[in-house]
């Protein structure tokens, strides 16, 4: 398969997917997990952006593997790349906690519409462990990220422009 679109190697649009999206999903889950009104309103789109992340990631990945193959060895190329599956556990964490954040808000609404309501210590405690699990996961895979990005932007950019304007 080619991962080429319009001429650009399709890793390079892709990548800035998945680091724009990755810690704008953590940050919503954590949100959504501290603050009950927002997860009734959150829990339907993080769950949704999970499940575009995973696989959305893993073309990234697969992507950046095919155009290792079509560049100069390098490396920093090498080092990126190594580095670039490191992603993949954190994605599915989020997967996990936005499908647990998930469950838990569909249980919250069959007890209102049920007329029922949940203990306030239960309320209380699931948005603790959902608040937690989506801290931990969130900023495990935000700093994951930002090392992939970091290796990357030195493979492509060291020594690759001037500290002087060209003539």
């Amino acid at each position: 398969m080619d991962y080429v679109f319009q001429d650009l190697p399709l890793h390079v649009l892709l990548v800035h997917v998945v680091i724009v999206a990755t810690p704008l999903l953590a940050l919503a889950l954590v949100v959504a997990g501290a603050w009950p009104a927002a997860r009734r309103v959150l829990w339907a789109p993080c769950l949704v952006g999970a499940a575009v992340l995973v696989p959305l990631a893993l073309v990234t990945i697969e992507a950046g593997k095919w155009l290792e193959q079509r560049v100069p060895p390098a490396p920093l190329i090498q080092e990126h790349t190594a580095q670039g599956e490191d992603i993949v556990p954190w994605v599915i964490a989020i997967a996990v906690v936005a499908a647990a954040l998930a469950a838990w808000s569909v249980l919250e609404l069959v007890a209102r519409r049920r007329d029922r309501s949940i203990g306030r210590g239960a309320v209380v405690g699931a948005s603790v462990v959902l608040t937690l699990a989506a801290l931990v996961v969130g900023a495990g895979a935000t700093w994951t990220i930002v090392q992939i990005g970091e290796s990357g932007s030195r493979a492509v950019w060291e020594g690759g422009f001037s500290d002087e304007p060209l003539e």
